[in-house]
Parts: structure tokens; C-alpha cells; sequence
């Protein structure tokens, strides 16, 4: 400050400015120290700084030169986001989601065989299945302190090797026991549950705020695109292969992406030898104004977060709350709508997959027209509070009014039909609560987005497990449906009240 102010007198001492220029740029640098207290006017100060020559100030001061680049830098066009660096990374992950989910659903449709063939329940069924929750259950809080220390590359490398290892090793386990069997699914879900707070943390370093719901948007396309292919490939492979080759064939597939991904991409765009040197330069121009990201010369990201202030915020506890319902929509579908479609409507195993795979294909191309959406919102200048106000509403009132339909339809075209609409507009809560994630805690977005998860994945153990004991107590999968309907739009609420597209501040103990 001294140095700047140095600066500006020694450029300013040869111009002869009026003296109440003069006497405002004294009081600025030189207060006598017993002078009568007078009131400070900005406006004077203001004219006299903007009749001075420009001063060369270093491109690295983000706070003087970054607004004023911004606003010179143009948006660039679709095909030149669409052929970036960062577009590479991104559809990398949606990639390696993609593979996430699949893994995941492949036993929602072999558990059909499976449990004929050694005689289970559907209670016990749901148990099998919410076996990978177990693991899921803890591993976002641990995966997310690890990503904001590590960054999302090296943990999400580590994650897609691990869990590709354990589907590999399903079928072995579901031979040998079925202690092995449900380890290794809890294995499964331990690994996989970085995924998220990696891809967010990788988003968040590589995509600047006009852009990072797009960037979302493409990412969980990959995620729900895995859950379209998982349903629809896994019949034909185990028409041809036998019951366990999806298995074998996703993980290693996964093996494959680890190795496309560590030398393929960087975990900065600072640090990536392929990216041009205008991408680059938006990326950061933009970043420094918009979301304070990390690099590896900034300071790290407390070992320990501070779990407590954490959670004695109201924003917090809305994404805490839109997550668990998320969660609990998402696995209620993922688990048992195969099932659905065979008891309900009583359709043969490859066609209850088809008519549970579709939706989630319209859900992925929904995920990136949501996403464009709401950039586009922001851009316009809207508040991003509202924004994704608005987004997470569609995304729980819509799916609630369609998971009526889908109770009350009378055929699976009908039933598949709103099925589709529900996760068509399910995906607009990804540019809410999801991308609000970033928002509020910038510093904790992995840590925060591992407790938010662990919430979303207890609901979905109740929820999917809960739907196997509601069905055979009540009988009725209809009215777990009009359940689940309920839960969305009470949570749609209390997002609106309590949420904030404002960044908190976590880090001050006296703040409340």
C-alpha cells in the first residue's frame, strides 16, 4: 500500500490539479495525526485518481487489472468451448462417471437371476443391493477431504482403479460366498464415493462460474448415460457371456480410463501442456473474479475442516436435505424399477431394462440443456440465489407431479413415459443444489459435498431397502411412489427457504 501510494504521488507531482483535488489525495495518503476529524469524501477522491495518467500495475494483481480483462475478453463461441482443453477434461469425467453408474446398476438386473436362483426375498433382495451403500455410506466425507488436500485427479484416478478392481472381483464373490459378495459390493461403494467431490473439485478448478453448470451438466450426463447403458448392455451380455460378464467388462473398462486419464489431463489448466495460451488466460481471468480456486503455490485447505460451523448453517443443511432427497429418488429408480416394471406390468427382464434405461438417456440430455440454461440466466443477470432456486424447484416438484403419473399409469408405455418426464426434469436439480455446492463454501466444496453425500447415501439405504419391506407389508409399489412424491415436494421447500447462491463464511468463529 505504501509502495502504491508512492506511486501515485510521484506520477501525479507534475500535474497542477484544483486544490480541493489536491487536499482529497492528501487526506487519502498523508492523515495528520491530530487534525479535526472530517468526513471522507469518496467522490472527490474518486475524480482526482480517474485525471491522473495510467499506471502499470503487474498482471498478477487480480484485485486492479482481472474485471477490466474480463470484460474485454469476448465469450467464446460454442465450438470453440466445445474443442477446448477443458472440455477434454470434463468429458473425461463424465466418462468416468458413466462407468460409475454402470458398475453400480449391473446388479439391479442380475440380482433378478441371482435371487431365483438362491431362493431370496425381495426384502432380502433390497438388503444385497444397499451392500454397496454400506461403503458409499462414509467414503464422500473421507474422499472429499482428500480431494480438497489432493486434488480431484490423483483421487479420482485412485477411485476408478478401485472400484473398476471390484466389479472385476464380483464374480468371484458371488461364487465363493455371500459374505464375499457383500464385502466387495461395500468395497465398490467405498471407492465410488469420491467420485462426486472429485469431479466438483475438477469443475471448480478448471471452469469459471459462467460456465460451471454446463460444465455439470455434462459431467452427470456421463453419470446417467452409465445407468442407460449398464441396464440396456447388461441383458445382452449375459444372454451371451452368462450372468456375470458385465462385470468383467466394465471393470476393465475402468482399467483403460485410469490409463487414458493420468496421461491425458492435468489437475490445473496452469499445469496442462496442451492448452492454448487464449484458453488459459480466460480460464484464469475469469476464475480470479468469479471463484477462488486452488493451485499448488496457494495455501492448502485445513487438514480438519470445521465440521461444526459446517453444520450450524442453514445453507448447509439445504443442500444436506436437497441431496438426501436426491439420493433417495435416484437409488429408489436405480434398484428397483427393473423389478418394477417385471411385478407391476409383468415384462420379461430385457425389456423391464429398456423401459428403465430410457429415461436415464433423456435425463443425460437433459443434464447439459439445464445446465446451459442456467449459465445463461446468470449471464443475463439474474442472482445466482435465484437460479438455483429456480432450478432445484423443477427438479423436485417436477419429478413429485410425475412420480403420480407413473402410480396411477395402467400400461409400461405409459408408466415408462413418466418415468422419462420425472428424470427429464430431475436433472435441473444438478444446476442447483449441486453447482450451489461450489458456491458457498469454495475452500470445503469437496468436504461439504462428502457430508451432503453421506446424508443422500442413508436415505438411500432407508429408501431402498425401505421399499422392499413397504411392498411386502403393504403390497402395493404404487404407494411407496406416492411416498417418494411427498418427500420431493417437501424438500423442494425447504430449499427455498433457507438456501444462498452467496458464499458463506465458514471460517470465522464469531460469524453465526
Amino acid at each position: 500500500m505504501a509502495a502504491l501510494s508512492s506511486a501515485i504521488a510521484s506520477v501525479a507531482k507534475p500535474f497542477s490539479l484544483p486544490q480541493t483535488r489536491r487536499a482529497g489525495v492528501a487526506a487519502l495518503h498523508f492523515p495528520k495525526p491530530h487534525s479535526k476529524k472530517k468526513e471522507f469524501n469518496f467522490a472527490e477522491v474518486s475524480l482526482s485518481l480517474r485525471s491522473l495518467p495510467r499506471l502499470r500495475v503487474s498482471s498478477n494483481d487480480a484485485h486492479f487489472n482481472s474485471r477490466s480483462e474480463e470484460s474485454q475478453q469476448p465469450q467464446p463461441s460454442f465450438a470453440e468451448f466445445i474443442t477446448s482443453e477443458r472440455v477434454k477434461v470434463v468429458s473425461m469425467l463424465a466418462l468416468a462417471l458413466a462407468l460409475c453408474n454402470a458398475d453400480r446398476v449391473v446388479m439391479s438386473v442380475v440380482i433378478v437371476p441371482l435371487s431365483l436362483a438362491n431362493g431370496w426375498s425381495r426384502a432380502f433382495a433390497g438388503i444385497v443391493q444397499s451392500s454397496f451403500l454400506w461403503g458409499y455410506l462414509a467414503s464422500p466425507i473421507v474422499g472429499g477431504m482428500l480431494v480438497d488436500n489432493y486434488g480431484g485427479k490423483v483421487v479420482m484416478a485412485w477411485g476408478v482403479a478401485l472400484w473398476s478392481l471390484a466389479t472385476f472381483l464380483t464374480p468371484w464373490a458371488a461364487q465363493t460366498s455371500l459374505l464375499a459378495l457383500l464385502v466387495v459390493r461395500a468395497m465398490l461403494g467405498a471407492a465410488e464415493g469420491v467420485a462426486l467431490p472429485s469431479m466438483n473439485n475438477m469443475v471448480a478448478r478448471w471452469f469459471p462460474k459462467t460456465e460451471r453448470s454446463r460444465a455439470v451438466g455434462i459431467s452427470m450426463a456421463g453419470f446417467q448415460l452409465g445407468c442407460a447403458i449398464g441396464l440396456t448392455l447388461s441383458p445382452i451380455l449375459m444372454s451371451q457371456g452368462g450372468i456375470f460378464s458385465p462385470f468383467v467388462i466394465f471393470g476393465l473398462s475402468g482399467f483403460l480410463w485410469v490409463l487414458v486419464w493420468l496421461s491425458a489431463t492435468s489437475s490445473t489448466p496452469d499445469r496442462s501442456p496442451q492448452i492454448s495460451k487464449y484458453e488459459l488466460e480466460y480460464i484464469l481471468n475469469r476464475r480470479q473474479t468469479s471463484f477462488p480456486v486452488e493451485t499448488s503455490k496457494s495455501k492448502k485447505v485445513k487438514v480438519v475442516p470445521p465440521f461444526r460451523r459446517l453444520l450450524s448453517k442453514l445453507p448447509t443443511w439445504s443442500l444436506i436435505v436437497a441431496n438426501a432427497m436426491h439420493s433417495w429418488g435416484f437409488f429408489i429408480v436405480l434398484s428397483w424399477m427393473p423389478i418394477y416394471f417385471s411385478s407391476v406390468y409383468r415384462v420379461d427382464l430385457r425389456h423391464a431394462a429398456w423401459f428403465s434405461a430410457v429415461p436415464w438417456a433423456v435425463m443425460a440430455i437433459m443434464n447439459y440443456l439445464a445446465g446451459l440454461w442456467s449459465d445463461m440466466m446468470i449471464q443475463s443477470g439474474m442472482s445466482v440465489t435465484l437460479t438455483r432456486k429456480i432450478m432445484q424447484t423443477i427438479g423436485f416438484v417436477g419429478p413429485g407431479l410425475c412420480l403420480i403419473g407413473l402410480a396411477t399409469a395402467k400400461s409400461p408405455s405409459v408408466g415408462s413415459a413418466w418415468l422419462t418426464l420425472a428424470f427429464g426434469l430431475k436433472s435441473f436439480s444438478h444446476s442447483g443444489f449441486l453447482v450451489n455446492l461450489q458456491e458457498i463454501a469454495p475452500q470445503y466444496s469437496g468436504v461439504l459435498h462428502g457430508i451432503s453425500n453421506t446424508a443422500g447415501t442413508l436415505a438411500a439405504i432407508i429408501g431402498t431397502v425401505g421399499a422392499g419391506f413397504f411392498v411386502e407389508l403393504v403390497g402395493s409399489f404404487p404407494g411407496f411412489l406416492l411416498l417418494t412424491s411427498f418427500l420431493y415436494f417437501l424438500a423442494a421447500l425447504f430449499y427455498c427457504l433457507f438456501s444462498t447462491g452467496e458464499r458463506v463464511n465458514f471460517d470465522d468463529p464469531a460469524v453465526v
